[in-house]
């Protein structure tokens, strides 16, 4: 089972594959002149695609094509050169040209997960009887396309984190006038009310010990993009220690949940006369 469509890790590989530097095929430097061949960049981006979807440790998806070792090496290089997240900007520009974000309504929650391994974004999770765990505090547009999030341990509360989310906005460019924030019940608290004034936004906040669907406001959009997150194993259960390999790991998948999105309703909102009626 391949672990994305090719109709998605295609155009994903094409534009990872632009932003990366040219490289030589042997070492230069080396005192004797000769080097074994440097590793296809393709083999190791489907190797992390396939860590990122599974959720497998490096030494279990390592075969004779791609080492364990290569496969980090290469990470690092990868993040060093800011690649990922270039990458989740240009999808993110490519889905706004083409469709748009829904800027005016905004969506965010706090989403607690597993991490056995602890690390640098880890702590004891209140809902795992204090085992390690990991928040993140993600910010979704009016359908859901994932814009920023902020990694912290599972202990803390979801309320301090809603302004280093929100700062997110300022990499999104030129916004709306008028922001509608849409929050749970959690963020129930003067101090919320006075940072969205702080913003020039609104907020839509549920109220503590009042019963409301979650299907009665925009916050569901939120809940079903942290679904579409714990599917990529990877973050589910997340065993990285360094937050910026973490943060790797988000920026490719949400380029993946934004470029799914775009393919998805491009499909209706623009057709030609030979496009055929079922989507692949």
């Amino acid at each position: 089972m391949p672990a994305v469509p090719a109709r998605l890790i295609e155009p994903l590989w094409v534009q990872f594959s632009a932003l990366l530097p040219e490289r030589p095929t042997f070492d230069p430097g080396h005192p004797l002149g000769v080097h074994r061949r440097r590793l296809d960049d393709r083999i190791v981006f489907d190797k992390l695609i396939q860590v990122l979807r599974f959720g497998c440790s490096y030494q279990a998806i390592a075969d004779t094509t791609c080492s364990a070792t290569t496969i980090r090496n290469r990470r690092d290089e990868w993040i060093k050169l800011g690649v990922f997240a270039q990458l989740k900007h240009i999808v993110l520009e490519c889905y706004d040209r083409i469709v748009g974000l829904v800027l005016e309504e905004i969506s965010i929650d706090g989403c607690i997960t597993k991490a056995p391994g602890g690390g640098e974004a880890a702590g004891g999770s209140p809902v795992d009887r204090g085992k390690q765990g990991m928040k993140r505090s993600l910010m979704v547009d009016g359908y859901g396309i994932p814009l920023g999030r902020v990694l912290a341990g599972a202990n803390r509360h979801d309320s301090p984190l809603l302004a280093p989310t929100l700062d997110k906005l300022d990499d999104l460019g030129p916004l709306p006038d008028v922001i509608a924030v849409n929050l749970d019940a959690e963020y129930d608290s003067q101090n919320t009310r006075d940072e969205l004034t702080s913003r020039n936004l609104t907020g839509r906040i549920a109220h503590k010990g009042d019963k409301a669907p979650i299907q009665a406001s925009r916050r569901w959009h939120v809940e079903r993009t942290n679904a579409w997150h714990n599917a990529f194993n990877r973050l589910q259960r997340c065993y990285e220690r360094r937050e910026i390999v973490i943060d790797a790991f988000f920026d490719l998948a949400d380029a993946i949940i934004a470029l799914r999105s775009l393919i998805h309703r491009a499909w209706i909102t623009h057709r030609w006369e030979t496009q055929p009626r079922r989507r692949p």
